[in-house]
């Protein structure tokens, strides 16, 4: 039995091709260097980034009432830190094949290779990236692993519209990073969650000013910050709930109507403010009398 022939031009290409695109000759180079971007993981064992691991295991706290640095630190550790994409092969679609033979092209893939992404609790999008491929195979035994920078990844998670980046699914701790530090990991930018980011508190003050039956707004952390491992210690990062709470404090006397109206009001003012917007993922208000 013979072996199906290379297209004639493809045979001439590979017959006559002794370099590459810019004409610099294949022979005496040597592939496997850390000067060739394409080969930046050779010595890559799987395991995860210590950096990273470190960061993620000193969430597990007893009293997790400080979780803004142990955060910014896993964000830190991704900064630097190889993870893992998780591709899996999809039948193509029947109307692919169809496409490539009125193109006068012969389709002979059934099948191609798609990056994988979650539906999080909330409807949105999320790209789950792994720290290992021990994690990773443990979560997907199918799923092919492509090492990537974490910074690639969120560009990545970005191009395919998720908003969330998950590490470890299915791990006995899962770390769930949010909208604002996707974006800032994929810019490559410095994060600061939104419930101590000082700028971002005096936005909000001085967007309350403007609503008279507000006498203060302060905020803190939100109870979705905070995940657990497996085992069901509490780990201080890391959630996916709302991560911003806001503690609103009305003058006396108000109505449940003029509560209502109030914050209504202080929500439209906040929603048309770019700045609250990109470094708020969720809020929870806290109306207080």
């Amino acid at each position: 039995m013979t072996g199906r022939q290379l297209p004639a031009h493809i045979a001439a290409a590979l017959a006559g091709n002794t370099g590459d695109s810019a004409g610099r000759p294949w022979a005496g180079r040597d592939l496997s260097g850390p000067d060739n971007p394409l080969h930046a993981f050779d010595d890559d064992d799987g395991t995860a980034d210590p950096r990273l691991a470190a960061a993620v295991a000193a969430l597990v706290v007893l009293q997790p009432d400080q979780p803004g640095p142990l955060e910014r630190k896993v964000f830190e550790s991704l900064t630097t830190a190889r993870v893992f994409i998780p591709i899996v092969a999809r039948l193509s679609e029947p109307g692919e094949a169809a496409a490539a033979s009125r193109a006068g092209m012969h389709s002979d893939k059934e099948a191609d290779m798609a990056l994988v992404t979650l539906t999080a609790p909330d409807g949105r999008k999320a790209l789950p990236v792994f720290s290992s491929t021990v994690a990773l195979e443990r979560w997907h035994a199918d799923a092919r692993p492509v090492a990537a920078y974490a910074s690639r990844a969120a560009l990545a998670a970005v191009a395919e519209g998720a908003e969330l980046m998950v590490l470890d699914p299915g791990a006995d701790l899962t770390f769930v990073l949010r909208r604002p530090a996707v974006w800032a990991l994929a810019q490559q930018i410095e994060w600061t969650p939104s419930y101590e980011d000082e700028t971002l508190s005096s936005l909000v003050g001085a967007a309350a000013l403007d609503h008279q039956d507000i006498i203060t707004v302060a905020l803190r952390p939100g109870a979705g910050v905070l995940s657990r491992s497996a085992d069901g210690s509490i780990a201080c990062g890391g959630g996916s709930g709302p991560e911003l709470r806001m503690d609103v404090r009305f003058r006396p006397g108000l109505t449940s109507e003029g509560v209502r109206d109030a914050v209504a009001s202080l929500r439209g003012t906040l929603l048309g403010l770019t700045d609250f917007v990109e470094r708020v993922d969720s809020l929870d208000i806290k109306l207080i009398s």
